[in-house]
């Protein structure tokens, strides 16, 4: 068996929970023993917060194609050493790419499918579009810095998310030529949820949102609109987030 293929073939395993460790020596090419590693890290901080996975854990689907992106392509080079460890990094502009537990449990919570379309309010470095990518129909992006969003646009194009769009702009006011969405990821803390990301979400839609200042509190929320309009939310857990820039948002 190749390298490659051996390595994918103990991540499996590690996903199915049939193997307890993964040898690095075959596997520093891509960094798939790293992601096996986050993968079960994870696993271990759901199991620790079941409140805010409603006692299931983390969607097994989701923990596959967390454990299939490449992570380090998304952050500095300096930091690449460090891609796979359950931290927040900075990638600039005062901004930061999401601990990946974070990032499994937004991606969670939306409870994305095959048919969905999905907004991303934060760009950031691309990471959290690139895991939408896999489990939607369409993901659009917002990033209000524009040299972080060209960058991600560039990234995901050259690493084949072939079905992600990314535009630079206020994404406190959402994307509303391509609303209603399924699922609304916002990456960053709001002193509020946004009501045109509200408004945008589709009956049967669920968004996560940090709220809180940037020196106070914060706490992911999570909204839901259902099949008759009406709006349902939920606190789940304290987070620590950038502050979401643009609109009203301060």
């Amino acid at each position: 068996m190749r390298p490659l293929a051996q390595c994918q073939a103990l991540l499996a395993a590690v996903l199915a929970g049939t193997a307890a460790v993964v040898s690095t020596s075959a596997c520093a090419q891509d960094r798939l023993s790293e992601r096996a590693a986050m993968i079960e890290t994870i696993n271990l901080h759901a199991r620790s917060a079941p409140s805010a996975v409603e006692g299931q854990g983390i969607d097994p689907v989701v923990l596959k194609t967390m454990g299939k992106v490449p992570r380090h392509s998304f952050v500095p080079e300096e930091l690449r050493g460090a891609a796979y460890r359950d931290r927040p990094l900075p990638i600039g502009y005062g901004q930061t790419i999401s601990q990946p537990f974070i990032v499994a449990l937004m991606t969670d919570l939306i409870n994305v499918g095959p048919g969905d379309v999905v907004l991303e309010i934060g760009t950031g470095s691309g990471y959290q579009a690139a895991v939408l990518s896999p489990l939607a129909a369409k993901v659009y992006s917002i990033e209000i810095i524009p040299k972080l969003g060209e960058r991600a646009a560039s990234l995901l194009a050259e690493l084949h998310f072939d079905n992600v769009e990314v535009k630079i702009g206020d994404g406190y006011y959402g994307w509303p030529a391509h609303a209603p969405f399924d699922g609304i990821v916002v990456t960053a803390a709001a002193s509020h949820i946004p009501p045109p990301l509200v408004e945008q979400l589709a009956r049967g839609g669920r968004m996560v949102v940090p709220v809180g200042g940037p020196f106070a509190t914060q706490f992911l929320m999570l909204v839901e609109k259902r099949v008759d309009g009406s709006i349902t939310t939920r606190q789940l857990l304290p987070v620590s987030f950038v502050p979401l820039r643009g609109g009203q948002a301060r």
